[in-house]
């Protein structure tokens, strides 16, 4: 393991600057006469491999790539091995700004474009010398981050994720059906498009469909399209997304909220590359890889006949476990900085630092919303600087663990346990009833926030899936599954008034 160097925080930062543009060199040296580094210029990049091999290594390196140079992303990749901490700025021309993705993936912590403004380059490195001073993970290099977007990338530090990156990346080359399983807000879309990106079909589009948010027929031709529009006009076709996103990736989230009908359609793509289109007795081939998501358990939902056997079967063949957060640990610090900076960015805000006391308390935090809950953290942190506040707003993260069920309607229920009741629940459950514990918690919190919504909109159900932020097939799913009647409408706390209103039947309710 490579270990970063330790440099006293009163000594002066080391800057190596390699360029021959004798301009920027100029403002360079006039920067430094005025802040707190101390500047080394060499003309290319072969004596700045010298450098950083021979002696002190600097605290930072800006490179100037000469435009259609391809030496900068030769040392790049040299340098992140060699020194996994150095940060790495480059300079860039505006012809060449496509080279911003792949020098970010190869591990450079900027890329600036021509022209430069003084106290825009001064503010850029000046707030990476000062992160020199943190604790630094020291052992990462760019095998160990793959950018997926701008914004989006695939961390794998811990072990666990690493063996998943190799399995993302051995699956890639099948062009099979691959199930990616996890706990809500582990990446599962992340890791979607990892696989997506490894493969042959990069260069092609990627489409996500949420099977989840939008009720069946509206789902099937969001998917297979549709002829005609039901008037007497010329017949009009429109594509659906298997069709329109050919030679490229599709993910189906939450695949098992899919009705029946449609995964038998779903089954002859899988099986026959082709399928019918609704309103119409013509076959259309598709040529598309399909990757499928879902956060329930598959099982349950094909014994509960919600799920086709025989698709499950198929999807299953290859399939892609998401640890959640809790089991790699190891990235909480990386995750945390990303997501500051990332929201710093979002909200125009100058990142804050993570005190040693936060790390450690991000570190020993079992972040039961994944990263979703961290990202919610690391804003709520950015806002207010009060780690204490953050984390009391942050727990429990019950938009995750009731569903998405919407987090005012869940505190209006007034059914949901407090975190110190929940606490001292599991602190007297053993460990073989903890599961069953924390179901019926998420369970009842559920049922009654949707019964609270039903009355606030006088079971106008799409008005209540709208005011929860679910699709209106889940609330008539969830009405069905928890047997939620008017007369259940008593369950809700705090309104003496509603019980004993109900007939016992469906009476009290109004059409949507």
């Amino acid at each position: 393991m490579i270990q970063p160097p330790v440099r006293n925080s009163t000594e002066t930062a080391r800057l190596l600057f390699v360029s021959r543009d004798s301009v920027l060199v100029r403002t360079l040296w006039s920067l430094g006469e005025s802040s707190s580094w101390q500047l080394e210029i060499v003309g290319n990049v072969w004596e700045a491999m010298e450098r950083v091999q021979s002696g002190r290594s600097p605290d930072l390196l800006l490179l100037d790539l000469p435009q259609g140079d391809a030496d900068g992303l030769h040392i790049l990749r040299w340098l992140r091995r060699l020194r996994p901490a150095l940060p790495i700025i480059l300079i860039g021309h505006p012809g060449d700004v496509r080279k911003r993705q792949e020098v970010i993936r190869l591990g450079a912590r900027d890329y600036l474009v021509r022209p430069l403004d003084d106290r825009r380059l001064a503010t850029v490195i000046q707030s990476h010398l000062s992160m020199v001073c943190e604790t630094i993970e020291p052992d990462i290099t760019s095998e160990d981050i793959d950018l997926i977007s701008d914004d989006t990338f695939f961390i794998a530090i811990s072990p666990i994720m690493r063996e998943l990156r190799a399995q993302a990346a051995l699956l890639a080359q099948v062009n099979a059906p691959v199930l990616i399983l996890g706990e809500g807000g582990t990446g599962k879309e992340t890791t979607a498009r990892l696989v997506h990106k490894l493969s042959l079909r990069s260069g092609f589009e990627f489409t996500k469909v949420n099977c989840a948010a939008l009720p069946g027929d509206l789902l099937e031709r969001e998917l297979f399209g549709f002829e005609g529009d039901g008037t007497s006009a010329p017949v009009s076709i429109k594509a659906g997304k298997l069709e329109l996103a050919v030679k490229g990736t599709i993910l189906l989230d939450e695949i098992t909220e899919m009705p029946m009908g449609v995964q038998a359609n779903l089954m002859r793509v899988l099986q026959n590359r082709r399928f019918m289109r609704p309103g119409t007795s013509a076959a259309v081939e598709v040529d598309i890889r399909v990757l499928a998501s879902s956060t329930t358990n598959m099982e349950h939902a094909v014994s509960e006949k919600r799920f086709r056997k025989d698709l499950y079967y198929l999807l299953s063949a290859y399939t892609i476990h998401v640890p959640p957060l809790r089991e790699r640990k190891e990235e909480v610090r990386l995750l945390s900085r990303h997501f500051m900076h990332k929201l710093a960015r979002q909200y125009a805000l100058s990142p804050r630092d993570f005190s040693p006391d936060t790390l450690e308390a991000c570190q020993a935090y079992s972040w039961p919303g994944n990263l979703r809950e961290l990202e919610i953290f690391v804003k709520r942190y950015l806002m207010t600087g009060d780690k204490e506040l953050a984390f009391e707003k942050n727990r429990p993260d019950l938009d995750e663990v009731a569903g998405n069920v919407a987090l005012t309607s869940l505190r209006a229920s007034n059914g949901v346990q407090s975190s110190s009741s929940i606490q001292s629940s599991v602190a007297s459950t053993g460990p073989d009833s903890l599961k069953s514990l924390v179901q019926s918690v998420r369970s009842e919190a559920e049922k009654n926030a949707i019964a609270a919504a039903l009355e606030k909109t006088r079971w106008n159900r799409k008005a209540a899936a709208r005011l929860l932020k679910i699709s209106y097939r889940t609330l008539l799913y969830k009405i069905d599954q928890y047997q939620i009647r008017s007369f259940d409408l008593s369950l809700v706390p705090g309104d003496p008034g509603l019980k004993g209103k109900g007939t016992g039947s469906r009476g009290n309710m109004r059409k949507d």
